[in-house]
């Protein structure tokens, strides 16, 4: 498993941990049930503070990505497909709430807004 730390960020480091492997999850690169690296093996890999990879774990567990059998380690937890969904959905019509809003104070209308979505998506489809 591979995670990049950005000291320049001002972003916290147990932040960037718990986003990298959430991430992984999300796209299939970590599987249910595999192991985890140990709290204290991921700190002495990435040469942080146990307490922090600690926090990254607990976070990713508290958000159900991952579970802790005791002795044994942490291992990536089964995923709610239908839990995940509702997550992704109330995201984004938090981030549509806030385009619509900053779209109307620039004066540009949905028709625009549709125009500019369909050419980003048409762009990432060509990369």
């Amino acid at each position: 498993m591979k995670i990049n730390i950005n000291n320049m960020s001002g972003e916290p480091i147990y932040e960037q941990i718990y986003q990298q492997i959430r991430d992984q999850i999300l796209i299939g690169n970590i599987e249910e049930d595999s192991p985890l690296p140990s709290i204290r093996a991921l700190a002495k890999d990435l040469r942080i503070s146990v307490i922090t990879t600690k926090r990254a774990y607990e976070e990713l567990e508290k958000q159900g990505f991952i579970y802790t059998i005791a002795g044994k380690g942490c291992y990536v937890a089964k995923r709610n497909k239908e839990l995940e969904r509702e997550k992704n959905l109330r995201e984004i019509e938090e981030l549509l709430t806030k385009l619509s809003r900053l779209s109307k104070q620039c004066g540009i209308s949905s028709e625009e807004l549709i125009d500019m979505l369909t050419t980003l998506d048409d762009i990432e489809n060509i990369i």
